[in-house]
């Protein structure tokens, strides 16, 4: 049986904490900035946790197990 590998795109986009839990960044923050609202920018710097309905798709991509 060949090895899993991991999904490539989707190891430069979520890192797993200590916990096990899943981070990632938000979207809408690359471009088009000037007709957003400044409180919307500050609110999309930090990380956010994926939601548990999107874990099990995440892992699989990660090979994480279910």
């Amino acid at each position: 049986m060949p090895k899993m590998k991991t999904n490539s795109g989707a190891k430069k986009r979520f890192s797993v904490t200590g916990s096990g839990k899943i981070k990632r960044k938000y979207a809408f923050k690359r471009h088009i900035l000037t007709k957003k609202e400044k409180d919307r920018k500050r609110a999309l710097r930090g990380n956010g946790l994926v939601d548990k309905a999107d874990l099990g798709n995440i892992k699989f991509l990660l090979t994480l197990g279910k």
